[in-house]
């Protein structure tokens, strides 16, 4: 399924994340950035250790990466040129600020794509595997946040690459639901 918001083409399909030919793609990364399971290991393990040593030198710099912030590596061995490491929140049933912490992790994605001069880029569902956020509020904030940053960028097409059909159609729906808010 796709839409057009602005210039930019707005995908939602069914794959694998590590198999995309977007200039970048986002991680789901935890604040070590050194791996771990889901979408942040296939990464990892697809993209090999060229990655991993820059998300070390990351890592040596700045600590750790704060819940709802990105940062950008090589793609190493991906068809994707970089990766954008973002790290969504654990949900804590919604009283932690999760809403506002994910919906800063798509924006600080969205942010690093623009300054590193990426026009292509494939985002998975961030928080929404082991870190338990709910599928449905989730895509909700995720869609309004990538359309809301498309009416006004640079980007030619932004992907939403879902691991199952019950989360592409959790993403379709909070879209469909989404432009009908915004049609007049």
């Amino acid at each position: 399924m796709d839409f057009s918001v602005g210039s930019t083409k707005i995908s939602f399909l069914r794959g694998d994340i590590t198999d995309q030919d977007t200039e970048a793609i986002v991680n789901a990364a935890n604040s070590s950035l050194m791996g771990g399971g889901g979408v942040d290991g296939a990464i990892h393990r697809a993209g090999g250790p060229e990655i991993i040593e820059e998300c070390k030198r990351i890592i040596s710099e700045i600590g750790r990466l704060e819940t709802g912030k990105a940062v950008i590596t090589s793609g190493g061995n991906l068809k994707a040129r970089y990766v954008i490491h973002a790290v969504g929140p654990v949900w804590r049933g919604g009283r932690s600020k999760e809403d506002e912490l994910l919906r800063s992790a798509y924006a600080s994605s969205l942010d690093v794509a623009g300054r590193n001069g990426v026009k292509s880029l494939s985002f998975p569902s961030i928080s929404t595997g082991a870190y338990g956020f709910p599928i449905d509020a989730a895509s909700a904030i995720a869609v309004k946040s990538v359309f809301k940053t498309a009416e006004k960028s640079a980007f030619s097409e932004i992907r939403f690459v879902l691991f199952s059909d019950p989360d592409l159609d959790a993403y379709v729906a909070a879209a469909a639901a989404f432009k009908k808010t915004i049609v007049k």
